[in-house]
């Protein structure tokens, strides 16, 4: 806090806008959205109106990356100072301890996890950016080494993403221990029980009552059902065509599925 207050007290100069500021009803798809327009809405108004214009890439959903991107984990409490770093990740390849206090990155200064988010924001799909921190009192700098792909997260609690998120209509229950032993799976590999009910884009698939799902394309999962199906929503969207992973009467059989 006493950053934020000590930037206030000296402002960078501002920038002119350029052109008038953006209304939510400066944007087509707003106009045909009824009820209350929440902050959330603007991005899917904007995406909305970007894929209309054929202007949208699926690599532009990856806003706001957290600063574990790059290895680089804050302290709740004092959101300057550096908890953790990851072995081999960027920030490590720079220099930076645990301890250290982020001061700049990409350009804008740091007193937050919300500051470093939207700095990593505004950062490249791949190159570099510059960093500068404190250890003690001594000032340090360097750049941080972006590969293509860094800006991947898990986006399923965005609100402004929900409609790009497939739903995934399976019901079923956990395969017991001894259920996994007499299939020959893991007993930490996750896998479910397709109940009676099959929904029926599932059941247009190809898929049964019974049926065993212990995959989608060929990955395995530890854990239970949520943690099979987490995996899905985190790396496919809406309209991306997945191969789901079952055992069938004893045989495995893919099943190619459409999401929705």
């Amino acid at each position: 806090m006493g950053r934020a207050l000590d930037a206030h007290q000296s402002p960078t100069p501002a920038r002119p806008l350029a052109g008038r500021p953006q209304r939510a009803e400066d944007f087509l798809a707003a106009r045909r959205h009824k009820g209350c327009i929440h902050c959330h809405n603007v991005n899917e108004f904007r995406r909305a109106d970007l894929k209309a214009a054929g202007q949208w890439d699926r690599e532009s959903i990856w806003v706001y990356p957290p600063p574990e991107n790059v290895g680089i984990a804050l302290d709740v409490d004092v959101g300057d100072r550096i908890e953790a770093v990851t072995a081999g990740s960027p920030a490590e390849g720079a220099g930076m301890k645990p301890g250290d206090r982020l001061v700049t990155l990409n350009g804008y200064p740091v007193a937050s996890f919300a500051d470093a988010s939207y700095a990593l924001h505004k950062a490249p799909r791949r190159g570099e950016v510059p960093v500068s921190w404190a250890r003690g009192d001594e000032r340090r700098s360097a750049t941080l080494g972006l590969r293509e792909g860094w800006r991947k997260t898990n986006l399923t609690w965005r609100p402004s993403i929900l409609d790009l998120l497939p739903s995934l209509p399976f019901v079923g229950d956990d395969l017991t221990a001894e259920e996994k032993k007499r299939l020959g799976l893991p007993a930490t590999q996750a896998a479910f029980r397709q109940s009676d009910r099959v929904d029926t884009t599932l059941a247009g698939a190809g898929l049964r009552a019974g049926d065993v799902v212990v995959g989608f394309n060929g990955v395995v999962v530890n854990g239970a059902m949520d943690d099979l199906l987490g995996y899905v929503r985190r790396n496919f969207l809406v309209k991306d065509t997945v191969t789901v992973d079952i055992l069938r009467g004893g045989k495995r059989i893919g099943v190619r599925l459409v999401l929705k």
